[in-house]
C-alpha cells in the first residue's frame, strides 16, 4: 500500500516543485528584497519564499485536501490521512536574494512520519532530483549513486553556516579542526542540494547542524536511496541537532570525527 501510495505521490510533488521552480525562475523581480528576518538579521525571508509556499501548499491541498503539511514559512495544517508534506519553498534562499544558482524547492511527502518520496528541483542548475522509498535515486532519467568511499584524508565534505553568531564561531572550530584531514571543504548554501550532491557523488560526504526537517527531508532520501548512510551523532537519526550524510565506510569515521570535534553543539 506504501508503495502504491508513494508512486501516486510523486507526480504531485514533481509537479508542484516544477511549478514552483518556473515561478521562481521566470518571475524574481529585479528589484528582489528581503521581506523578514527570522533567526537573526542574516536569516532572510523574500516575498518569493512566501509566494512559493502559497503556490505549493495550495496545489497540494486542491489534490490531496485531507494530507498535512509542514513548510519553512509558516504553512502548517494538521492532516487526516497520516500523509504529511514537508516544503521548504526556496532552500537557499541568500543565494537566491543575490542571484547565485544554487537554490531549490524541496518538497518530501511522509506516510506516519516516515519520508517516501523527495524532490529537489533546482531551476538555476536545470536539474530535478527525486526518490521514492526502495526505488533508487534519480537525476532525471540517471540513476544516482554515491562515490565509492573514499578515505577521510581525500574526501571532500560539503557543509553549512548557522544565522546566530555564537553557532558561527563554534562550526568554524569544527572546519578548522577538520579541514586539515580532509581533502577540502565546500559550502554551497542549499542543504537539499548539498545532499543530493552526495547522492550524486559531487561530494563525498556532507554535515550540518541547525537543519530543519524542511531542509533535509527530501535530501536525505534521495541520499540514502543513492546509497548513502544518513544520521546525527553516533546511535541517532539525523535532527536539527546534527546532519550527516556519506557513503558506509566513510560515513562512520566522519561521524566519529565530528563528535570529537563537538559538530552537535554550538
Amino acid at each position: 500500500m506504501t508503495d502504491k501510495l508513494a508512486q501516486e505521490l510523486l507526480p504531485l510533488a514533481l509537479e508542484a516543485a516544477r511549478r514552483a521552480g518556473a515561478f521562481l525562475r521566470d518571475s524574481r523581480p529585479a528589484d528582489l528584497g528581503v521581506a523578514a528576518t527570522k533567526t537573526s538579521p542574516v536569516d532572510v525571508v523574500t516575498e518569493m519564499d512566501l509566494a512559493s509556499e502559497k503556490l505549493i501548499t495550495d496545489f497540494l491541498a486542491e489534490h490531496r485536501p485531507e494530507d498535512g503539511v509542514l513548510g519553512e514559512e509558516g504553512a502548517s495544517r494538521e492532516g487526516t490521512s497520516g500523509v504529511r508534506w514537508v516544503v521548504d519553498p526556496v532552500d537557499g534562499t541568500v543565494n537566491y536574494l543575490y542571484g547565485l544558482p544554487n537554490w531549490c524547492v524541496s518538497i518530501a511527502a511522509q506516510k506516519d512520519g516516515e519520508t517516501i518520496v523527495g524532490v529537489v528541483d533546482a531551476p538555476a542548475r536545470d536539474e530535478v532530483s527525486h526518490a521514492v522509498r526502495g526505488g533508487g535515486a534519480w537525476l532525471g532519467e540517471r540513476a544516482l549513486r554515491v562515490r565509492p568511499p573514499a578515505e577521510e584524508g581525500r574526501a571532500l565534505i560539503g557543509t553549512g553556516f548557522g544565522y546566530l553568531a555564537e553557532r558561527r564561531a563554534h562550526q568554524a572550530e569544527v572546519i578548522a579542526g577538520l579541514i586539515t584531514s580532509v581533502r577540502d571543504i565546500r559550502r554551497g548554501g542549499s542543504a537539499a542540494i548539498d545532499l543530493c550532491d552526495v547522492a550524486a557523488g559531487r561530494l563525498d560526504a556532507y554535515y550540518e547542524r541547525g537543519l530543519n526537517p524542511w531542509d533535509y527531508a527530501a535530501g536525505d532520501l534521495i541520499a540514502r536511496e543513492a546509497g548513502a548512510l544518513t544520521g546525527g551523532r553516533p546511535g541517532r537519526p539525523l535532527s536539527p541537532e546534527l546532519t550527516v550524510a556519506a557513503p558506509p565506510g566513510l560515513f562512520e569515521s566522519l561521524q566519529a570525527r565530528l563528535e570529537e570535534l563537538g559538530a552537535w553543539h554550538d
